[in-house]
């Protein structure tokens, strides 16, 4: 499966941002989809996942309560909606694929199979 990530963008502190991730190449809704993260000398970091039908969801404690991860199966899209953004929030954002079936740990970066090329999220404060 092929993954675009889009919607980053310049926003002030407090603000809102909605990322995207269109999938093409395979059906998307047999994947497990997650968000990851990598600011500038920082090693990139979990943000969150969603199982293949939406129906769990995981944050890391960092974004827990201002971002929202979801899904659209019919539209091969995935996304992160980010509320109450904060300069630390500034990274590249990167969305990230793997089968569905496949069980286990979902946070690290080695757990998923396929990347999107990243978004560059920007929040000023």
């Amino acid at each position: 499966v092929q993954l675009q990530a889009s919607g980053g963008g310049l926003v002030q502190a407090g603000g809102s941002l909605r990322l995207s991730c269109a999938a093409s190449g395979r059906t998307f809704s047999g994947y497990r989809m997650g968000w990851f993260r990598q600011a500038p000398g920082k090693e990139r970091e979990f943000v969150s996942t969603i199982s293949r039908s939406g129906t769990n969801t995981y944050y890391a404690d960092s974004v827990k309560g201002r971002f929202t991860i979801s899904r659209d199966n019919a539209k091969n899209t995935g996304y992160l909606q980010m509320n109450s953004l904060k300069p630390e929030d500034t990274a590249v954002y990167y969305c990230a694929a793997r089968p569905g079936y496949l069980t286990g740990s979902y946070y690290r970066d080695l757990d998923y199979h396929y990347w999107g090329q990243g978004t560059l999220v920007t929040v000023s404060s």
